[in-house]
């Protein structure tokens, strides 16, 4: 399957991707950030708007449940723009300044983000 975003728009994806494995992945390890050393966050996150944090989130979701659902991504169109919308909204300044920033989501905010999962009934990555 060919992506039909333009260039800007899959390294976008991809900075979304790497937040959401970033923020379920490192969860209760002691040295939970030294997988992402020499990781840069897009720069476009400080100014991104309200709507295209969701977006990456959502599409970060989508990539990541359907490699571990072994499904098609269109088919969690729902439960994702749930976790994202769920997710985001439960962020409260500090933690979305944060991922703007980082590029990942923060200890607290990755405890809402799981919330966010089971509420939507998608599994967590292990």
């Amino acid at each position: 399957m060919r992506l039909t975003f333009p260039r800007t728009g899959r390294l976008l994806a991809a900075a979304g991707l790497v937040s959401l494995l970033a923020a379920c992945n490192s969860a209760g390890r002691p040295a939970q950030y030294s997988a992402l050393e020499g990781y840069v966050p897009d720069p476009a996150l400080k100014t991104a708007s309200k709507n295209n944090l969701s977006g990456r989130v959502r599409h970060a979701c989508t990539v990541t449940q359907a490699k571990l659902q072994k499904v098609e991504e269109a088919s969690l169109a729902a439960p994702c723009g749930c976790y994202a919308e769920r997710t985001l909204s439960s962020l409260d300044k500090d933690e979305i300044a944060s991922y703007r920033s980082t590029g990942y989501f923060n200890d607290s905010a990755r405890a809402k983000a799981l919330n966010a999962l089971d509420s939507c009934k998608l599994p967590r990555p292990v």
